[in-house]
């Protein structure tokens, strides 16, 4: 059987994704992994790069590091030889009160700093803030209710089960969008929780957008408590 137009135009660049409506794009993302450039973390970007081009279908990942950038332009330049591989700049970044994860920035806040100096840099910069694993070690909790966040972390493959639950009933109370990242530190945490976004094209800023206006779906790929 001959492929039709739609269908070479659907992997002309070397994605997997299929139309969702007048001109969007399903992208699957892991949108929480972290690279050696954080302390605790034990994954080469270089890897990162690979596993996403070998992958069928998950095909973009946000690199944020503990209150790091290097990462990412590590990771954007091995993917620089891929057409197939996206890669979202991020941080995760320490506050007083917990962990925040912030997406679309190159640049680290200045630090020592509280959770609402973290979220008005992000405001600053155009950014996705992003609760991480909320009711997890290092999580804001209930401060969540006190910041104007874009997404809820709902699906975080290091987190329990009743961390995940605790986290989406957190974003339902706040009509939050709820986003899956694997927070892998090793390899073999890479890609258990990813999110699907619906973006109006591959470009970072129109992705970035698609979070912000809650075009997404978290997905637990499998559990993984390996922390």
């Amino acid at each position: 059987m001959r492929e039709s137009l739609q269908e070479k135009e659907n992997t002309s660049q070397g994605f997997k994704w299929k139309p969702l409506g007048e001109a969007l794009t399903m992208i699957c993302a892991d949108l929480h992994v972290h690279t050696f450039y954080s302390g605790d973390a034990h994954i080469p970007p270089r890897l990162i790069v690979e596993e996403l081009h070998a992958h069928p279908f998950l095909k973009a990942a946000a690199i944020t590091d503990h209150d790091a950038i290097n990462g990412y332009f590590e990771a954007k330049r091995w993917a620089s030889d891929y057409a197939d591989v996206i890669i979202i700049p991020g941080v995760e970044v320490s506050t007083f009160e917990g962990h925040l994860t912030i997406l679309g920035i190159t640049e680290t806040p200045n630090r020592p700093l509280s959770l609402l100096e973290a979220v008005d840099f992000a405001r600053e910069n155009d950014a996705v803030i992003i609760v991480a694993h909320p009711y997890r070690v290092m999580g804001i909790g209930d401060l969540a209710r006190n910041i104007k966040a874009d997404a809820i972390e709902t699906c975080n493959g290091r987190s329990s089960k009743k961390e995940n639950k605790l986290a989406e009933e957190l974003a339902k109370s706040l009509n939050l969008p709820g986003v899956g990242g694997s927070d892998a530190h090793r390899r073999e945490q890479l890609w258990t929780a990813y999110t699907e976004i619906d973006a109006s094209s591959t470009d970072i800023n129109d992705i970035l957008a698609a979070i912000k206006h809650g075009k997404v779906k978290a997905v637990m790929h499998r559990q993984n408590n390996g922390r």
